[in-house]
């Protein structure tokens, strides 16, 4: 059965976390008071309401930003970047407090929920050292006549959008590149997982951001705040990370003032193994790959593809680690698997394994939903998975390894190739030039090679295809919050 344990502090980090909207630096209610329920995925309980914004609200946050662009596109790099690093400090020193808070309201582990507040932060440290790094050029035209002189500025007020899988670390990803490059910004978080969002804008606050540069917008009703925003001239960019379906329609709603966009999307990530790969440590990059965040990611291992000749030592050995993982309610350091966001996430992940295991797929452990409250799956490891079943084709975002077997390098490529999407691959093998061959023939913006993490603030984060346009992080990441100005000096 499911544990539920409880922590001392459950009550005060949700009474201590802001619950209405932060609007040019003030904390407000909604219109009429309206309110939604934030829900503890791993018992189905409300933990308390959250502001819900109306459309006017939104807009009200968009002129919030918008009055505060000019000055702050003219705030010294430096004094930017100092706030990033204060904000880093503190979101470091409230770890423990910021990952309860993260666990209630997503259900990811404790021991998960601490690792992400580290990598959320470190965007913000990244960030606030690339700041000060905008560079230009200054050249000669090519006839002499005149100079060219090249410069980077800030887009503008920015529209942010944030799921619900990774409820902190998509917001620093977005909001530090956009602090350090001079943009103001109105951000709405998923309504599953405000909390963390409110509270990181609370320690923006803390350390000094203007009135203004950030507002935030929490909502039940995600495209009715969101679209006025989106055809207002005031927005000059959007950037969204979430399904694909919605950020085709963003697209569309974009056209109308050609904002700029950046959007991370969905993923369907192959993952190789080949015949002489380190078993033990491609099962370990497969855990990662796939039960981080519970297979709640974008970046989760979703179809592997396992050489015949090792298929079988590879399924016993992860079924093995995934039988033995430990269900339950996040908020204690023994738990290593949580709760799925909602029901309509666990009935997704049923029907996907029903369909398999209907056409033909071996369950080797695992298969059903796990007793209890709550929204919790079984880990599951399905082998002679069919080529027709949905989950080769739609994101799982669960617990489940679908298991189908290669022959040859050619064979492997084409399957992992065989998707709309183009977000991230995986392989494993101890052959660097057959490394290479692959890593340069499969179509996604990250590969991970012998292993199973390839996210890094200091690496650009992104994919082709349908799994989005633009980069998140590294030197580029940046980049998606200005624009170039070109001047031409002549007269010489």
């Amino acid at each position: 059965m499911t544990t539920t344990p409880t922590h001392p502090r459950e009550a005060t980090v949700v009474e201590a976390a802001p619950k209405q909207l932060f609007i040019a630096g003030k904390w407000r209610d909604a219109t009429g008071e309206r309110t939604f329920a934030v829900e503890d995925p791993a018992t189905g309980a409300t933990l308390c309401q959250v502001a819900d914004a109306s459309p006017d609200d939104a807009l009200a946050a968009l002129a919030a930003a918008h009055d505060a662009q000019a000055d702050w596109a003219q705030h010294p790099p430096r004094e930017r970047g100092e706030i990033l690093r204060r904000a880093y400090e503190i979101l470091i020193e409230r770890r423990e407090d910021l990952a309860l808070l993260m666990t209630l309201e997503m259900g990811k582990p404790l021991p998960e929920a601490r690792g992400e507040i580290t990598y959320a932060a470190e965007f913000f440290r990244w960030f606030a050292e690339e700041g000060v790094r905008i560079g230009g050029d200054y050249a000669v035209a090519p006839n002499g006549s005149g100079r060219f002189l090249v410069t980077h500025q800030p887009v503008g007020p920015a529209l942010l959008i944030t799921p619900w899988n990774f409820p902190m670390a998509m917001g620093t990803r977005k909001i530090g590149p956009a602090i350090a490059a001079g943009c103001t910004s109105v951000i709405k978080p998923a309504q599953q997982t405000p909390l963390s969002m409110l509270a990181l804008a609370d320690i923006l606050r803390e350390a000094g951001l203007p009135d203004g540069v950030l507002n935030v917008v929490t909502s039940a009703n995600a495209g009715g705040v969101m679209e006025p925003m989106i055809r207002d001239p005031r927005a000059r960019k959007l950037s969204f990370t979430g399904s694909t379906a919605i950020g085709r329609k963003l697209i569309e709603q974009s056209a109308q003032q050609v904002l700029k966009v950046s959007l991370e999307l969905g993923g369907n990530a192959p993952f190789l193994v080949f015949d002489d790969a380190d078993l033990d440590a491609a099962v370990e990059g497969a855990m990662q790959a796939k039960m981080r965040n519970i297979g709640e990611a974008c970046t989760a291992a979703n179809r592997f593809y396992v050489h015949a000749d090792v298929a079988q030592a590879f399924s016993d050995k992860l079924a093995e680690r995934m039988s033995s993982l430990t269900i339950g309610r996040g908020v204690s350091d023994d738990i290593q698997v949580g709760p799925l966001i909602d029901g309509k996430q666990l009935d997704k992940v049923t029907d996907l394994v029903s369909d398999a295991v209907a056409q033909g797929a071996q369950v080797v452990t695992g298969g059903g939903k796990h007793g209890g409250d709550g929204y919790f799956y079984t880990p599951t490891v399905l082998t002679d998975v069919p080529a027709g079943a949905r989950m080769g084709h739609e994101e799982i975002f669960g617990p489940v390894a679908p298991i189908t077997t290669f022959t040859d390098e050619r064979e492997a490529i084409a399957h992992a190739n065989n998707t709309e999407y183009g977000l991230v691959s995986y392989l494993f093998t101890q052959n660097l030039q057959r490394g290479l061959r692959v890593t340069e023939a499969l179509d996604t913006g990250m590969v991970g090679l012998n292993q199973g993490i390839v996210s890094n603030p200091a690496a650009p984060f992104g994919g082709v295809k349908a799994s989005g346009l633009g980069r998140e992080g590294g030197k580029v990441g940046i980049d998606e919050f200005l624009e170039t100005k070109y001047v031409s000096i002549g007269g010489l």
